[in-house]
């Protein structure tokens, strides 16, 4: 049977409807409770904004999931799967959490508290992984081995994986539109290699929850973009940021197990890592924003969660770049690097997909520094 693209058009596109038409209710309902991001001295906007977007674009979320449970083709996947229903109840209790953040101010250990509690609840619905695939120790002529996860090391790495791209989407969050677009192409990218393994598998029903998980997340990203990008009207908030790391973790780990690991060969040993190699790419530019704050802090001998205005969207600003031009610089940066793991995972030239993705590295390269350039010229 063929793939169920027009269905996931649809639920996307109902995500994107939903969130796009909530998100107005949602702003004026902060500005009544008080949710508003006042300027403090790390921040670029320079007057009051509301805050609690992610509530809309959760509600977009459970719209589009919604659309799909009526779906003839893609409502078989209910039947097979709670994963798809995990994520609407673990995305709930990190929203929650979320929105006390952004009215009432919650401490670091008080909200890693909460975002390990709702990967727990992924984890205990039944989004896990189950088994990693290591380049070494094959046998046989065999590319490679499989390292079978068991239960307490399964839910040890899920929740790690899931509490640290929480943070990553978090820390990113600091332009008009930045973790939105970032968040609306990590998705979409996850959605395109979601639907490579459904498409290997001939159409397979169990796999259609990690297609249906991207699909909604980027549809309801996308309806969100609107009222985020710069000039933003509305802050999506850690009610926002933390829902899609949430949900990007709950995508690939549910697309990690229908991996096929008994495939071998060349393009079969890299499509047995593409899992990971998703996960880091999708998430490469928030991740390694995390990365250097913790390695920065740290040195400076202040604690990881303390804030500062040396992010790379705060470089990108210092170096001459305005704030569109900063956002979109680091959308190329996503976009090169998400598809071009995706695309390595799926097309058979592999050869063809390294040289485009280092022609679209090479042209982020100069863009980035074309300031710079200009400055010397």
């Amino acid at each position: 049977m063929g793939l169920p693209i027009r269905e996931y058009l649809l639920v996307g596109l109902s995500a994107a409807v939903v969130t796009y038409l909530l998100t107005g209710l949602v702003r004026r309902f902060a500005l009544r409770i008080g949710a508003i991001a006042v300027p403090r001295g790390r921040d670029v906007h320079t007057i009051p904004i509301p805050r609690l977007g992610g509530v809309g674009i959760y509600l977009g979320v459970v719209g589009g999931v919604f659309v799909a449970s009526q779906l003839p083709v893609l409502r078989r996947a209910f039947d097979y799967s709670n994963e798809t229903l995990a994520v609407l109840v673990a995305g709930g209790v990190i929203v929650l959490v979320g929105v006390l953040d952004d009215r009432f101010g919650l401490d670091a250990l008080t909200k890693l508290a909460g975002q390990a509690t709702a990967a727990g609840v992924l984890v205990l619905m039944g989004v896990q992984w189950t088994a990693i695939y290591l380049p070494w120790g094959g046998t046989g002529g065999s590319t490679g081995s499989v390292l079978l996860l068991g239960q307490d090391q399964g839910v040890l790495i899920t929740v790690f994986l899931c509490v640290l791209l929480i943070n990553a989407m978090n820390f990113v969050d600091g332009l008009d539109g930045l973790a939105a677009g970032i968040g609306t192409i990590a998705a979409t990218a996850t959605c395109a290699f979601a639907l490579g393994l459904l498409g290997q598998q001939n159409g397979d029903v169990n796999a259609y929850p990690p297609a249906l998980i991207a699909a909604v997340l980027a549809g309801a990203l996308a309806g969100f973009l609107p009222h985020n990008f710069q000039p933003a009207r509305l802050f999506m908030g850690d009610s926002g940021s933390m829902f899609i790391g949430l949900t990007l973790a709950a995508a690939t780990t549910t697309a990690s197990g229908r991996t096929n690991y008994s495939t071998t060969g060349a393009t079969g040993a890299l499509a047995l890592v593409t899992p990971l190699i998703v996960v880091a790419a999708v998430v490469f530019v928030p991740l390694l924003d995390l990365l250097l704050a913790v390695v920065r802090r740290t040195r400076a001998g202040t604690s990881p969660f303390a804030p500062d205005k040396m992010h790379l969207h705060h470089r990108l600003l210092e170096i001459g770049h305005s704030q569109r031009r900063a956002v979109l610089l680091i959308y190329l940066w996503a976009g090169v690097l998400s598809f071009g793991a995706v695309a390595l995972a799926l097309v058979d030239n592999a050869f063809l997909v390294i040289w485009m993705v280092t022609a679209g590295v090479l042209v982020a390269v100069l863009a980035s520094a074309v300031p710079r350039l200009r400055a010397r010229a």
